[in-house]
């Protein structure tokens, strides 16, 4: 992390910054009088220590010389390797030109005639984009840049800088916020929440843009409550619902976000497609995209991710893959992939062996239903994911004309006409966007309502209007256990397919490999490489701690019910009401 007494680490080899620099015993001395030298090469003639070959952890603050005094420089830890090193460097650059100074921990107000800028980071997974994404929001929140989360953004300043952190689906950014990263989705980008006046002087209280409200329908002690929870989490729905306020008291609807935005952190970019990006481009001043090139191109993109459109001098490459001490099965796996000469077979041995010798790689014979409820199977072929799905609700002896509590959805889309916009930013605003991981909780008050828990949504509780569909082998029309006339679809999400998988996580994952061994035989490649072996880098790197091969077509029985109460709730959660039709 770089502090203000003026080293910066670069990859580069000791060049000068600013026309009047000059070097001095290792260090560069600018016209402005800051100092600065680089890691990398620079670090043996410097005397610094060169990073771990295997840093995988977070790097530590960097204790910097005083070169303004006599002391002796302390000894210097860093943890960024070469190639992040050098992404780095172009970040910093990057913002350096945008008015938002690392070094100094200073910014510039934002200049609305300054060009727009685009760089994308990328690497394969392990190779530590995330560690490096996580470092430079903190450096740039040291430098005065304030988050913007999609809650709520308070009075604007001209002079504020800003940075977004963004994901495309729920899963994505909740897998960033348990690393301390606090992100969102990009629709909560996209669409800004309009409050409610009377309850938004607790929001700019909370914000410390106000003093404390007088609320005499709440009372002190909710306020009270509010705040603690604020102070917790950065969250002011999430503090006005532990004052005991619902969403719908608080949050009157959603609009198009119309001011511009400064900073723009992508994660999972390689799931954007072409609108997307072009939506981002027009909010953002300055956008970072952080992508995996090995993955899965958005359906209809001909294999082409949108980084790909970037010239050479705007992507940095990461090569070097951080690996933990005790060494990572599951991405050794992955990059094995990376061999053209590697068969089916030969990578099927590898999983085989890795087996025998650790346990977070399991050779399985069948499919765990249990794992199922939380975790989906991830496919290549629709039919597969079709039959895998009746097979677990057959398991759980799930009635043919309803749900039971505790079946996992993703959501399909929002099958609301043109003239319910409203309707449709409310209910992509609070997570119900296609992909959403979803488990029914119950059905809801009115009829065609379902009571719903949105995996990785930070207010995840939500009632709303949905149309659940389970599709049948051979079918053209599903079956529909109960539908409302119009608002979230639904498909079973016991079994995805693994297209669908990207950007999520899960602490167990289990692919089906007979799958994969056809997508091999068909043969298909898709921007130069085989499909069998994008599908299964990405659907083992889905994998946090144990990669399931499922080499048999079997399931195993539950060990009990389906259930729910593993799953946090919020004190208030929100609820989502149809518009009549006119509205």
């Amino acid at each position: 992390m770089l502090r203000k007494s003026g080293i910066r680490f670069s990859a580069s080899n000791m060049r000068q910054n600013q026309g009047t620099g000059r070097v001095e015993g290792g260090v560069c001395v600018t016209g402005r009088g800051r100092p600065r030298f680089h890691t990398a090469a620079a670090w043996p003639r410097l005397g610094l220590m060169n990073p771990s070959p295997n840093a995988d952890a977070m790097p530590t603050d960097l204790f910097q010389p005083d070169v303004t005094s006599n002391a002796a420089p302390a000894v210097v830890r860093p943890e960024f390797s070469e190639d992040q090193a050098l992404a780095w460097d172009h970040l910093a650059e990057l913002l350096d030109r945008a008015g938002i100074r690392l070094i100094d921990e200073e910014t510039d107000p934002p200049d609305p005639d300054a060009e727009p800028a685009v760089l994308a980071i990328l690497g394969k997974a392990g190779s530590g984009k995330t560690m490096l994404l996580a470092e430079l929001t903190k450096a740039l929140l040291a430098a005065g840049v304030e988050v913007v989360s999609g809650d709520y953004e308070g009075r604007r300043r001209k002079e504020r800088r800003t940075l977004a952190i963004l994901a495309p689906t729920n899963k994505a950014a909740s897998v960033l916020r348990n690393r301390g990263v606090p992100a969102t989705t990009i629709h909560r980008i996209l669409y800004t929440p309009v409050y409610d006046p009377e309850y938004e002087k607790i929001a700019e209280w909370l914000a410390g843009n106000g003093p404390r409200p007088e609320m005499p329908d709440l009372g002190d002690t909710a306020l009270d409550r509010a705040q603690a929870f604020y102070a917790s989490v950065k969250s002011i729905p999430g503090a006005l619902a532990a004052a005991g306020l619902r969403g719908s008291d608080f949050i009157k609807g959603w609009k198009r976000r119309e001011d511009p935005l400064d900073i723009g952190f992508i994660d999972e970019s390689s799931m954007l497609d072409t609108r997307q990006f072009q939506d981002l481009n027009e909010i953002f001043q300055t956008l970072v995209l952080f992508g995996d090139p090995a993955q899965l191109a958005p359906v209809g993109q001909s294999g082409e991710m949108v980084f790909d459109t970037l010239p050479e001098a705007r992507r940095v490459t990461l090569s070097r893959i951080h690996r933990q001490i005790e060494g990572n099965p599951i991405l050794d796996l992955a990059h094995a992939l990376a061999d053209p000469d590697l068969r089916f077979e030969d990578f099927e041995a590898r999983i085989e062996e890795a087996a025998r010798h650790d346990d977070r790689v399991v050779w399985a014979q069948r499919v765990e239903s249990d794992l199922m409820a939380r975790s989906p199977v991830l496919v290549w072929r629709n039919a597969t994911r079709i039959r895998l799905i009746h097979a677990f609700r057959a398991a759980f002896n799930a009635p043919e004309t309803e749900l039971l509590p505790g079946e996992p959805l993703v959501c399909d889309g929002l099958e609301l006409p043109l003239k319910h916009r409203k309707r449709r930013i409310d209910l992509e605003a609070r997570g119900l966007i296609k992909g959403a991981q979803v488990i029914y909780l119950g059905p809801g008050k009115r009829s065609g309502f379902s009571r719903l828990h949105v995996i990785g949504a930070e207010e995840p509780q939500v009632s709303a209007a949905s149309i659940i569909k389970i599709e049948r082998e051979g079918e053209e029309e599903p079956f529909i256990p109960f539908a409302a006339n119009m608002g979230a679809a639904f498909l079973h999400g016991a079994a995805v397919t693994i297209h669908k998988a990207q950007g999520s996580q899960w602490p167990e994952v289990q692919v089906f490999a007979p799958d994969l061994y056809a997508a091999a035989r068909h043969g298909r490649v898709e921007a130069g490489v085989p499909l069998w072996k994008r599908l299964a880098y990405v659907a083992i790197t889905r994998a946090e701690h144990r990669l399931h091969w499922v080499v048999r077509n079997r399931l195993a029985r539950p060990s009990g019910p389906l259930r729910t109460d593993d799953l946090a709730g919020t004190p208030a959660p929100l609820t989502l009401v149809a518009e009549a039709p006119g509205d």
